[in-house]
């Protein structure tokens, strides 16, 4: 019984582990065939962490409530539905419709997976199916951008989105045959629905605001009211948040130093992660004319050094102590994103980023275990989960907040260089007037076939140089956020080799 719910929940996970690595190597191809706006790509990613990172912590209670499996196998077809909806989709606004409706499925399903390891296994044997699963789900990381590359090049950006469906129908067979259902036994009270609708209310209004303010200007009505009815209903979650009787987020929590430290580590690193790789791959395919196979392979090594070095650092937490690997690890992360910022419009992966992505690999992965094992440690067992949720959906909203405001900077990095670049070509002032104007789509921007070839060949160079002026402004940006996070843990961390809530502090 237990090998079929690892294959279940592995094969689940891998759904949506491998959608969110083979979407950024989708970005550019939809872009170009939906004639999308710079804008339009963000709100596909967008789109679905927003209810994926606001959802998250309600769907881990409605599955503990009405049953894992039940819950579970809604997601699954919440996302199959989903993920059919976006490779069918006519144009940008359907498709970000659909990676919203997949957020919801993944807020149902991510939580699920290890809910039903959990409650599956004894004590026993859980930490070594645990493990299973996070060595699987590892696997799938790294082959799925490669996979969906080459799916990519070789049919279409649709296939990043149909490759879910066959692994929902296996997921719903092993499930409804031999995964048994589950849930508490005792009741807690109601549900925190309204926490979950002013974190969706709230995230969604800053993150809308964010995205169209380039578009739209930061003094445009709409852009200011989003903004500000976003911030209004984050303030207020906080405050439902410590007065609801069944918080999604426990505030007492956060009174833990370590818990804190570690959440505040995981904003600012996971924020810097997410917006380099979102940009790195339009960087890759756009700039430097990688295929989608080579760009999905490129972050191979940064995978395989946190498999490979994930039991390693798990014990340098014995052995020094949480502070010190998560001041450490940051710092050296934050040295791969600098060295990011190094190559121009050409030259060698070995030479050029493949540095860089073993850097960062290596500061990740001292960084994730000893992480985790913090969040974990600064709170007592019964709500051991509780805080793995709450560090999970920080993460992702990191993300979701990152890739709002570097867009916004990218866009205003690009839009600079571009007209100072474009004045220095001797060019008609309609052509240079029609360019600027497009400057929304950033490298996927298109110049009128009737220009002649001298004249297209420097204007595609400025395009390259304006967005890799603008790429090394957020690889800077990220190594500051990394340094940051090495910060805050290194201030508020205690020394103590094995952190917990009843420990002295510093």
């Amino acid at each position: 019984m237990g090998r079929w719910i690892l294959a279940a929940t592995i094969l689940a996970s891998s759904m949506a582990f491998i959608d969110g690595t083979v979407v950024n190597v989708a970005l550019p191809f939809l872009q170009t065939n939906l004639n999308a706006t710079a804008i339009g790509i963000q709100w596909v990613v967008e789109a679905y962490s927003l209810f994926l990172s606001a959802l998250l912590l309600v769907g881990g209670s409605l599955g503990d409530r009405y049953g894992r499996r039940r819950i579970f196998n809604l997601g699954v077809v919440i996302f199959a539905v989903a993920s059919a909806l976006c490779g069918m989709a006519a144009n940008i606004e359907q498709l970000i419709a659909a990676r919203a409706v997949q957020g919801v499925g993944g807020a149902l399903l991510v939580p699920g997976s290890l809910a039903l390891i959990s409650s599956s296994f004894n004590e026993k044997e859980r930490g070594k199916a645990i493990g299973t699963w996070s060595g699987f789900s590892a696997m799938t990381t790294a082959i799925g951008p490669v996979l969906g590359g080459w799916l990519v090049e070789h049919w279409s950006w649709r296939a990043a989105f149909f490759l879910n469906l066959p692994l929902a129908v296996a997921v719903l067979a092993i499930s409804l045959w031999k995964v048994p259902e589950s849930r508490e036994k005792e009741q807690h009270g109601p549900l925190d629905w309204p926490g979950a609708a002013l974190a969706t209310i709230g995230l969604g209004g800053v993150i809308y605001g964010l995205i169209e303010s380039p578009r739209l200007g930061f003094s445009n009505p709409f852009v200011l009211l989003t903004l500000i009815g976003g911030a209004v209903s984050l303030a207020l979650f906080v405050y439902n948040e410590a007065r609801a009787k069944n918080p999604m987020v426990p505030l007492h929590l956060f009174r833990d130093r370590n818990f804190s430290g570690a959440n505040i580590l995981t904003l600012f690193l996971y924020a810097a992660l997410s917006g380099t790789f979102f940009f790195f791959t339009l960087n890759l395919i756009q700039i430097q004319h990688y295929s989608a196979t080579a760009a999905g392979a490129s972050l191979l090594p940064f995978v395989i050094l946190m498999f490979s070095l994930s039991r390693w650092s798990g014990g340098l937490i014995d052995r020094f102590g949480a502070r010190l690997p998560l001041t450490i690890g940051p710092i050296i992360a934050a040295a791969g994103f600098a060295l990011f910022a190094v190559p121009g419009l050409s030259g060698n992966y070995w030479t050029s980023f493949f540095p860089a992505v073993v850097v960062l690999g290596l500061g990740m992965a001292i960084s994730v275990a000893p992480l985790t094992t913090t969040v974990m440690s600064a709170v007592g067992e019964e709500q051991a989960g509780t805080a793995s949720g709450i560090n999970n959906a920080v993460s992702r909203t990191a993300g979701l907040l990152a890739i709002a405001v570097f867009g916004v900077m990218m866009l205003h990095g690009f839009s600079q260089t571009l007209a100072s670049r474009i004045a220095e070509i001797p060019m008609d002032e309609q052509l240079k007037h029609s360019i600027y104007e497009q400057r929304v789509k950033l490298a996927a921007l298109e110049v009128s076939p009737a220009t002649d070839s001298a004249t297209l060949e420097k204007i595609k160079v400025a395009i390259a140089e304006s967005f890799v002026s603008g790429f090394r402004m957020i690889m800077f940006v990220s190594a500051a956020l990394a340094v940051a996070s090495g910060a805050s843990s290194w201030f508020c961390i205690t020394k103590s080799r094995r952190a917990g809530p009843k420990q002295q502090r510093d």
